[in-house]
């Protein structure tokens, strides 16, 4: 078969069909994801004609890293429970009294900046299983507490892991000898190395524009959908202080990367942004004048709500600790991603070809296929690790430490089949390229279908390519490495700087993590919320759908200029859509006020 058209159809549709069950139908993953894989599984070996040995180390490389996924999970549950057993999340949650009970306030301060700083030193979705937890610990419900973590999941994605989408997956996506890259380094006068690092300033500035109103957006989100009268408006009452919030991360952010490069940008500016925001936020700066908070308990819907519970470990705990000894786990946590992740030597040890607890599988079932495990460098471990000094820095006793692992292992259990499922569709997937049938893998075909009806409109369409990597794969990363190189040569042909596509193709990636199955489950797991992805998906998509539409206008106006093109048009229609939604907001709100 050679039908594009036809092709792309069949590639979208296991795709199309889980979006279905899980949002529209409500299916919980743990049922939408295996009927997913199967269809996959037949769509690959009838059409792109897999070996079944293939079909089945797709499946296997699958298994491993759910596994992975599995153990941040446990080593996020693990942490929950440690510091709400030593009491030390009732001294936190007094210190953000202090600050702020706002909730608004709250999400922004923990999710965007905190999150922000996390994403930059680790990646690979630990920000969701840091920040949900801690949110759920503060009081937030369950389901508040996923979708704010995976809210912040878009803007420093792209420089997570001190660069790693960029530096490993554009770098390698692209390829330094594919056809016409020597020529256009010729061009621009840059080395390759230099070259990704343009295209990372690139990611940078425009996520420094789309980002702005991320912090406003998880506001309104936040107050619409968990508040009490469920106003959006409210949310917008904090818009001074989210903005505020937002250009202290993204400033500080674009600022790194056109001077230092892709490594720090989203580490160095959730630091930078959350040391400025705290120090202003205690003294009152832009607080709000109104206390937002969410209803009482008992007010709750029930799908709100997971099965975490960790208001009777804190009865046992300590209370009277000192704020900086009961942040002591996240700052010890931070510092052990820094260095990981920063200091050469260390990385190396941790990573490289005698690195302990590294497991690689070779060639499975004769494929080409060959999964690696790196245990001691896995968030898992220091996740795990924190919480072993954390028994220690709080002196605990062994009730309390015999408790938390009673606990996260119990909790652990419920989001096993989800992702054992979810991971295997994505991996046959990706490794869909390796088949009998001569066809690029399934992503790529999609891809090239939407590429030829886009034509010369290409940069409006490319962050949602990016995007849809991102949602297969959960992974920016992975995501550049799948679509790069199609991207470059996509920009290549129509005319046009093929190194602001890649650019786009990145900031869609970012755009596409909030959507992500896997970190919806894998976050969702870390708070006891099972079964509810699909109601998660049909809030965090109207995020990539901002974050996709923003970009693409806003890249097709750096390649072309403003002017009577699309990329203007969709730019000015994107303005007038959320004036109108705002403005519907305030009305909606002033509505509820009469009634009330």
């Amino acid at each position: 078969m050679d039908n594009l058209a036809v092709l792309s159809v069949l590639a979208l549709s296991p795709i199309i069909l889980v979006g279905v069950l899980l949002a529209g139908f409500r299916w919980p993953a743990k049922y939408a994801m295996p009927v997913g894989y199967l269809v996959t599984l037949l769509i690959a070996a009838l059409v792109w004609q897999m070996e079944p040995s293939v079909l089945a180390a797709a499946t296997v490389e699958g298994f491993i890293v759910a596994a992975t996924l599995l153990y941040i999970v446990f080593g996020a549950l693990l942490l929950l429970a440690t510091v709400s057993a030593s009491g030390a999340m009732s001294r936190i949650k007094a210190g953000f009294d202090n600050i702020s009970p706002d909730r608004r306030v709250q999400a922004i301060i923990i999710g965007w900046l905190f999150g922000s700083f996390i994403e930059g030193a680790s990646g690979f979705g630990t920000p969701a299983a840091v920040v949900a937890p801690l949110l759920l610990a503060l009081g937030f419900p369950a389901m508040a507490a996923v979708m704010v973590g995976l809210i912040i999941q878009s803007t420093p994605v792209s420089f997570g892991a001190v660069g790693t989408p960029i530096l490993v997956g554009v770098t390698n996506g692209m390829g330094q000898d594919s056809p016409g890259m020597q020529d256009r380094l010729q061009t621009v006068g840059a080395s390759y190395p230099d070259y990704v690092a343009r295209i990372g300033a690139d990611v940078a500035l425009i996520h420094g524009m789309v980002g702005l109103l991320i912090p406003l957006i998880l506001s309104v989100m936040l107050t619409g959908f968990f508040g009490e009268r469920r106003s959006f408006a409210e949310g917008l009452k904090i818009a001074p202080f989210a903005l505020y919030a937002s250009l202290a991360m993204t400033v500080p952010s674009v600022t790194v990367a056109f001077l230092l490069g892709p490594e720090f940008p989203s580490l160095l500016g959730g630091l930078v942004g959350l040391t400025i925001v705290m120090l202003t936020s205690s003294r009152g700066f832009l607080m709000p004048r109104e206390v937002f908070t969410f209803p009482p308990r008992a007010a709750w819907e029930e799908r709100w709500m997971g099965n975490v519970d960790t208001d009777h470990l804190e009865e046992v705990g300590n209370r009277d600790m000192r704020l900086l000894v009961a942040w002591s786990p996240y700052v010890l946590l931070a510092v052990l991603l820094v260095a990981t992740r920063v200091i050469s030597p260390l990385q190396e040890f941790l990573t490289g070809d005698f690195a302990p607890m590294t497991v690689t599988v070779q060639s499975l079932f004769g494929t080409d296929i060959s999964p690696e495990v790196q245990a001691f460098y896995s968030p898992g471990f220091l996740l795990i690790v924190t919480a072993l000094a954390t028994y220690a820095i709080h002196g605990m006793n062994g009730t309390q430490i015999r408790e938390t692992w009673r606990v996260s292992g119990r909790q652990l259990a419920g989001t096993a089949v989800a992702l054992l499922f979810a991971l295997p569709l994505v991996r046959v997937l990706i490794q869909s390229g390796a088949n009998e049938s001569g066809l690029e893998s399934m992503p790529v075909v999609l891809a090239q279908g939407v590429a030829a009806i886009a034509g010369d409109s290409w940069p409006v369409f490319s962050p949602w390519i990016g995007a849809l990597g991102a949602f297969i794969a959960g992974s920016n990363t992975v995501s550049n490495l799948t679509f790069s190189q199609f991207q470059w040569s996509t920009g290549h042909e129509i005319g046009v700087p093929p190194e602001k596509v890649v650019a786009l193709q990145a900031v869609g990636g970012a755009g596409g993590n909030p959507i992500a199955i896997h970190n919806i489950v894998a976050a969702s797991a870390t708070v006891g919320l099972l079964g509810r992805e699909g109601d998660l998906i049909r809030k965090t998509i109207l995020v990539t759908l901002y974050y996709c539409l923003a970009a693409g206008s806003i890249g097709f106006m750096l390649i072309h200029g403003v002017g009577l093109n699309l990329g203007t048009f969709v730019f000015l229609g994107l303005l007038v859509l959320l004036a109108g939604v705002g403005q519907w907001m305030i009305r909606r709100d002033r509505a509820l006020g009469s009634a009330g």
